[in-house]
């Protein structure tokens, strides 16, 4: 089912969707990859305050390109997640909405987004520079000196993405295959 969403997230548009749901995401969202992870976690172990306030916001893994001429941003294509794993419960447990990115989840990150009632989000990967047409604007917000990997302040509008994992720990890897499987079973 398509749906769309004005990030950041309010828990009652959290509670609508499960795993494999179609959803466009107009709004704001982060971005930061593993450079700009590592830092924040780093900046909490020593009780520091995060460069950004995350209540219900959208962290997507990206890393963009540089922008071509007219162009807020260059192509805008998801990292593997499973990299940010480390970090994800603890940004969960803050008040963290949902993650964009692409690939599988560790069972510490599925359970915080199940105690936190969040959402993962898979892009899709390879997809950079059509994602970046939905992308209207592009600030560096927080950790300039990282390059590609400072946190950037996004605007997007119709931004597409599938639930992967929803509230209630729904995982679509995992259920697609399943259904792979019994079709296979079947024909």
């Amino acid at each position: 089912m398509d749906k769309h969403i004005t990030v950041p997230m309010k828990k009652e548009n959290v509670a609508t969707l499960k795993a494999g749901d179609y959803v466009y995401l107009t709004g704001t969202v982060y971005t930061a990859r593993d450079a700009a992870h590592k830092r924040m976690y780093e900046i909490l172990q020593e009780g520091g305050e995060l460069p950004i306030d995350i209540q219900g916001q959208v962290i997507y893994y990206m890393g963009p390109s540089p922008a071509r001429e007219g162009r807020p941003i260059g192509s805008a294509g998801p990292t593997t997640a499973s990299r940010m794993d480390k970090y994800a419960p603890q940004l969960l447990d803050l008040g963290l909405g949902a993650m964009i990115g692409k690939g599988k989840r560790n069972q510490a990150v599925i359970d915080a987004i199940v105690r936190n009632g969040s959402v993962y989000f898979a892009a899709v990967g390879g997809a950079g520079a059509l994602l970046s047409k939905c992308i209207t604007s592009s600030e560096v917000v927080a950790y300039d000196d990282l390059g590609t990997e400072a946190i950037r302040k996004l605007t997007v509008e119709n931004f597409p993405v599938i639930v992967v994992i929803d509230k209630d720990g729904n995982n679509l890897y995992e259920t697609a295959i399943k259904d792979y499987c019994r079709m296979e079973e079947n024909a």
